[in-house]
């Protein structure tokens, strides 16, 4: 009879996780982010404890998973219309290489080590470092790489703005100030919060507008 009960609790739990991770969306496992780990983790602790202590009710765990969904789902909705709380739950990409050479202040401050990124290279098919123009290491910890060509120019496409918000550490980067990013925006006859999203490619500009979204 036991038996018999955990068989039926299993099969239950299986479909009820299926339902829950397609109400919270389609992402890869590798795309998960510090949140999504975490709701993952404990909804699968939640339902091996449900399943061994047959003896209890199911609502001991199935409440907590369905809290667990909709604190996700809250998070989610919120991190979309606030760019800087997402920020701060998933931090931003990293530049690991930069026209070919590596930045070794972003490594540190990521703890990420050399051999990191030469078995990450090697897993996309580079031998060496000094095939690599650009080396972005993203949020989920994987690391998008973009190979130098033939003329030794690669020009990597920055985000310069997402969802209205201007990325400050883009403009470190190319050594610019917000007045500039609003000049531009004034001669396109633009503002802010028109802006999805903008990235600035070989010093140039392409901008998305929020009436462009479908």
């Amino acid at each position: 009879m036991n038996l018999l009960i955990v068989f039926i609790r299993t099969l239950f739990f299986y479909f009820f996780i299926f339902i829950i991770y397609r109400i919270m969306g389609k992402r890869e496992v590798g795309q998960l982010g510090i949140i999504d780990l975490i709701v993952s983790i404990l909804i699968a602790e939640l339902t091996v404890i449900s399943i061994e202590n047959y003896d209890k009710t199911l609502l001991y765990s199935i409440i907590p998973i369905v809290t667990l969904v909709i604190l996700q789902i809250s998070l989610s909705y919120f991190t979309l219309k606030k760019p800087r709380f997402r920020i701060f739950l998933d931090g931003n990409p990293s530049v690991i290489i930069k026209n070919g050479k590596i930045n070794y202040n972003e490594m540190l401050k990521q703890k990420y080590n050399i051999d990191d990124l030469l078995v990450q290279l090697r897993e996309k098919g580079y031998r060496t470092i000094e095939e690599i123009e650009y080396a972005i290491l993203e949020n989920n910890g994987s690391l998008s790489v973009f190979a130098k060509e033939k003329d030794n120019k690669t020009p990597l496409p920055l985000p310069l703005i997402l969802d209205s918000e201007i990325q400050e550490d883009t403009l470190k980067l190319l050594k610019k100030d917000k007045n500039w990013v609003i000049n531009i925006l004034d001669k396109k006859k633009l503002t802010l919060n028109e802006v999805f999203y903008a990235f600035y490619k070989d010093k140039n500009i392409f901008i998305i507008k929020n009436d462009d979204l479908i």
